[in-house]
């Protein structure tokens, strides 16, 4: 990310890479990152003023409203799409095939404990 101009140091990307696709309250962000609503409302901020995200009314609930991603925030997104295969490339080289989907099913079943409120994710 910093040969790109990027600087997201780790408590800024705890969050962000918990934004939701359509956006997602401050709240649930704090539940999903496991910090205080206060602290992910200050990460937030920080991330708002680098320009990774942006604050926008919720259309379900006018009082409340959403971080979404701007434009910037999503070329940050583009940028480590690349970076992740090329590390999973290098693991499945290593391990083969057959190890590699065990290692990810494994790392998918511990994600229940570790992390309940990550997303899954899709397999290339």
């Amino acid at each position: 990310m910093k040969a790109h101009g990027h600087a997201l140091p780790l408590n800024q990307a705890r969050v962000f890479q918990r934004i939701a696709a359509e956006g997602s309250r401050l709240a649930d962000l704090a539940d999903a990152a496991q910090l205080s609503k206060q602290t992910v409302g200050s990460i937030v901020d920080q991330l708002e003023h680098a320009g990774y995200v942006q604050r926008t009314p919720d259309p379900r609930d006018a009082r409340a409203r959403l971080v979404q991603l701007t434009a910037k925030g999503h070329e940050l997104v583009q940028i480590g799409i690349p970076v992740v295969r090329d590390i999973e490339a290098t693991w499945r080289a290593h391990l083969g095939p057959a190890r590699m989907r065990q290692l990810t099913q494994l790392l998918a079943d511990l994600r229940t404990i570790t992390d309940p409120y990550q997303q899954p994710r899709e397999q290339p």
